[in-house]
């Protein structure tokens, strides 16, 4: 196992941050059975590979669709709002991606999504892009491009694309390298990346990690060296954030967010192999980059592809409260990890056996309700799972 322990003499969300030397085992803290059971509910199985969940005042639900639909759930009840989504490009890993709700809703009626572009029939970037839903919730009308420019896959690999709003107002995206040699560690791309802008115009914020920079993608980089980011989760009252990231074969990874951080990956090794797309390079390739930030946890010598994350959040969680909940695609579960105060080390991981009979798990947020929420991505009668406490 290539994995060092992660040790972090400062909190993660700060610049700095060093680690020991130790060895990690492999899959370092043991998957124990879950003690405390869940209930499982159904809300929908109308979906098409439903890849996030946004949620409305009032109770109503946004989930996005990656073959380009937008679905509207109040109770049980499901309508698809009327929105020109014919320039989304839908192949492989990319289409209709990310979503969140923009926090002046109220007022603005405004949403934003992560789709791949496309201009005839050729794939073009991918893009942030901000919706206004009408009053009576029959039609998304596209108000404009929050960001344009993340690198695309002809082939949809590696899309990424995940927005979230982070405690202090920021808009955190995380995106994927496209099965791209250099772009993990170029700075001047913005795939491969966790990116740090204002959620209304697109722009780096002030206290940016690379502000400094002449090059206006660079002064958007939170981190880098990632190589395909599906989760993003905020720990509550800490300001701490947490990433999922997809390895090739070997080690998914579950990182602490650490600004201005290198996280290691770089299937060009440095530059000799910038078509190869070297996949048996580390995930986190501590001789090339010392100081790359090591994992908190990976899955070693195998993959479940871990994508969305949240933490499970309010009382009526009773002693599962605050522990950050993980799905995975191909493994088909959720993992439960507890993490310590600090934020620095993993001290359980345990899977809740009933979210196992659901095929591929793709979205997870945690709802206004507490409830988990989680979506399926199966490719026909995909469900939205509303996940309690039995």
């Amino acid at each position: 196992m290539r994995r060092i322990a992660i040790c972090l003499a400062t909190a993660v969300t700060t610049l700095a941050a060093t680690a020991c030397a130790s060895q990690l085992p492999e899959n370092p803290v043991p998957r124990t059975p879950q003690a405390a059971k869940l209930a499982v509910t159904e809300v929908t199985n109308t979906l098409a590979h439903g890849w996030d969940v946004g949620f409305l005042p009032g109770g109503k639900l946004l989930v996005t669709q990656r073959p380009g639909k937008l679905a509207l759930i109040s109770g049980t009840t499901v309508t698809q709002p009327a929105a020109d989504f014919s320039d989304v490009f839908v192949r492989g890993e990319s289409g209709l991606m990310g979503l969140v709700v923009k926090p002046d809703f109220e007022k603005s009626r405004q949403f934003i999504t992560c789709q791949a572009h496309k201009e005839g029939t050729k794939a073009v970037d991918i893009r942030l892009v901000t919706w206004k839903l009408s009053e009576d919730e029959r039609t998304a009308t596209k108000v404009g491009d929050l960001l344009t420019g993340l690198p695309v896959n002809p082939g949809g690999r590696h899309g990424g694309c995940r927005p979230t709003i982070a405690a202090d107002g920021a808009l955190l995206v995380g995106t994927g390298d496209t099965a791209r040699a250099t772009i993990a560690q170029d700075r001047h791309s913005l795939g491969g990346k966790i990116l740090r802008i204002d959620v209304n115009t697109g722009k780096p914020l002030p206290d940016n990690p690379f502000i400094s920079s002449t090059n206006p993608n660079e002064q958007r980089i939170y981190s880098y060296g990632h190589r395909n980011t599906q989760g993003v989760a905020l720990r509550p009252g800490t300001g701490q954030v947490f990433t999922t990231e997809h390895g090739p074969d070997v080690d998914d990874e579950l990182n602490p967010s650490v600004a201005g951080g290198n996280y290691g990956w770089d299937p060009s090794r440095g530059g000799t192999t910038p078509d190869g797309y070297d996949e048996s390079v580390p995930m986190t390739d501590t001789t090339r980059f010392p100081d790359a930030i090591r994992p908190l946890w990976t899955t070693g010598k195998m993959t479940e592809a871990i994508s969305g994350a949240a933490f499970l959040t309010g009382k009526i969680w009773g002693a599962l409260e605050g522990r950050l909940a993980v799905v995975a695609l191909k493994g088909q579960k959720m993992l439960l990890f507890s993490l310590d105060a600090a934020g620095q080390k993993v001290t359980e991981v345990t899977v809740p056996p009933e979210l196992s009979a659901y095929g591929r798990l793709r979205a997870a947020r945690s709802g206004p309700d507490g409830a988990l929420y989680v979506t399926t991505s199966n490719g026909t009668g995909d469900k939205l799972l509303r996940v309690t406490p039995a």
